[in-house]
């Protein structure tokens, strides 16, 4: 009974304002967030997200601690791959905190991080407010094509049953592949070989 009522006064907890990287985390969870780090940062000239490599530019520290936590994670001079930054970035603590906080505000829920019912009416009234980027809320598949995009994109990993399902589909599209050239080729054989009688 004592749970439940704390749960219930968790969810009643009214949420301060939101940023743009709780919306992220709302719209796409921590994946999400990455994402927006490395975009933003990149639009604001302090990182260079080129294929499958990322490095910092200037000497600008942002004052959100996820853009921090991107900056740090940064070698001094040098690059770091795109994949390994994002993978960091998604455990670390500074992503984890806005799951709590917004799991505290009653914005998601405590153990698998779904959004609740108020969370998703933030997200909506968000969405149509028109006032942070699109990328926000449909990830960086929004973006103009170019070396930025294929960049943050290139650093998402695949999710975890879906290899598995694509080398599956390879395989069966390899056997579909050889029994049709078998095919084709015995088809193939015997018209030549009436053309060719017919020609003598």
């Amino acid at each position: 009974m004592r749970m439940v009522l704390r749960r219930c006064a968790a969810v009643q907890e009214e949420p301060r304002d939101l940023d743009a990287y709780d919306f992220a985390f709302l719209a796409g969870g921590a994946q999400r967030v990455a994402d927006r780090a490395m975009i933003t940062l990149s639009e604001r000239g302090l990182l260079m997200v080129r294929v499958s490599r990322v490095r910092t530019v200037g000497e600008e520290q942002p004052q959100h601690p996820v853009e921090r936590a991107v900056i740090a994670s940064c070698p001094r001079s040098g690059s770091i791959a795109a994949l390994a930054l994002h993978a960091a970035l998604q455990r670390s603590p500074e992503v984890e905190e806005i799951g709590r906080r917004l799991a505290a505000w009653g914005l998601l829920t405590g153990s698998r991080r779904r959004m609740t019912r108020l969370g998703r009416r933030r997200l909506q009234a968000a969405e149509r407010d028109e006032s942070l980027p699109t990328y926000v809320f449909g990830g960086p598949a929004v973006l103009p094509d170019g070396p930025l995009r294929r960049g943050v994109v290139g650093a998402q990993p695949i999710p975890p049953g879906l290899g598995r399902a694509l080398i599956r589909l390879g395989k069966a599209l390899d056997r579909d592949s050889d029994s049709t050239s078998d095919s084709d080729a015995d088809a193939g054989g015997g018209f030549s070989c009436g053309g060719g009688g017919g020609s003598d």
